[in-house]
Protein backbone atom coordinates (compact mmCIF):
# COMPACT_ATOMS: atom_id res chain seq x y z
CA UNK A 1 0.00 0.00 0.00
CA UNK A 2 1.35 3.40 -1.00
CA UNK A 3 0.34 6.62 0.75
CA UNK A 4 0.71 9.85 -1.19
CA UNK A 5 1.94 12.04 1.66
CA UNK A 6 2.00 15.21 -0.43
CA UNK A 7 -1.68 14.86 -1.31
CA UNK A 8 -2.45 14.01 2.32
CA UNK A 9 -0.65 17.16 3.49
CA UNK A 10 -2.49 19.29 0.92
CA UNK A 11 -5.89 17.99 2.00
CA UNK A 12 -4.97 18.49 5.65
CA UNK A 13 -3.74 22.04 5.02
CA UNK A 14 -6.77 23.12 3.02
CA UNK A 15 -9.11 21.56 5.58
CA UNK A 16 -7.35 23.32 8.43
CA UNK A 17 -7.36 26.73 6.73
CA UNK A 18 -11.00 26.47 5.66
CA UNK A 19 -12.12 25.30 9.10
CA UNK A 20 -10.33 28.13 10.90
CA UNK A 21 -11.55 30.62 8.29
CA UNK A 22 -15.20 29.57 8.51
CA UNK A 23 -15.15 29.56 12.30
CA UNK A 24 -13.63 33.05 12.19
CA UNK A 25 -16.27 34.34 9.78
CA UNK A 26 -19.05 32.80 11.86
CA UNK A 27 -17.56 34.40 14.98
CA UNK A 28 -17.62 37.79 13.24
CA UNK A 29 -21.28 37.18 12.52
CA UNK A 30 -21.98 36.43 16.17
CA UNK A 31 -20.11 39.54 17.30
CA UNK A 32 -21.98 41.64 14.75
CA UNK A 33 -25.38 40.52 15.96
CA UNK A 34 -24.66 40.56 19.70
CA UNK A 35 -25.63 43.56 21.75
CA UNK A 36 -28.45 46.00 21.18
CA UNK A 37 -26.29 49.04 20.42
CA UNK A 38 -24.89 47.70 17.13
CA UNK A 39 -25.37 49.78 14.00
CA UNK A 40 -27.24 48.75 10.90
CA UNK A 41 -23.96 48.32 9.02
CA UNK A 42 -22.68 45.91 11.68
CA UNK A 43 -25.83 43.84 11.42
CA UNK A 44 -25.64 43.81 7.62
CA UNK A 45 -22.02 42.67 7.81
CA UNK A 46 -22.99 39.97 10.29
CA UNK A 47 -25.72 38.69 8.00
CA UNK A 48 -23.22 38.68 5.14
CA UNK A 49 -20.92 36.53 7.30
CA UNK A 50 -23.77 34.12 7.97
CA UNK A 51 -24.59 33.99 4.25
CA UNK A 52 -20.95 33.22 3.44
CA UNK A 53 -20.95 30.37 5.96
CA UNK A 54 -24.20 29.00 4.55
CA UNK A 55 -22.79 29.19 1.03
CA UNK A 56 -19.64 27.32 2.09
CA UNK A 57 -21.71 24.57 3.74
CA UNK A 58 -23.98 24.31 0.70
CA UNK A 59 -20.94 24.05 -1.59
CA UNK A 60 -19.49 21.31 0.61
CA UNK A 61 -22.72 19.33 0.49
CA UNK A 62 -22.92 19.84 -3.27
CA UNK A 63 -19.34 18.60 -3.65
CA UNK A 64 -19.94 15.50 -1.54
CA UNK A 65 -23.29 14.55 -3.06
CA UNK A 66 -22.24 15.25 -6.64
CA UNK A 67 -23.86 16.87 -9.59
Amino acid sequence: MHIDWIAFAQVFGVSLVMTVGLVGVFTLGIVGTSGSSRSTAARAGAYACYALCAAAVAYGIFTIVGK
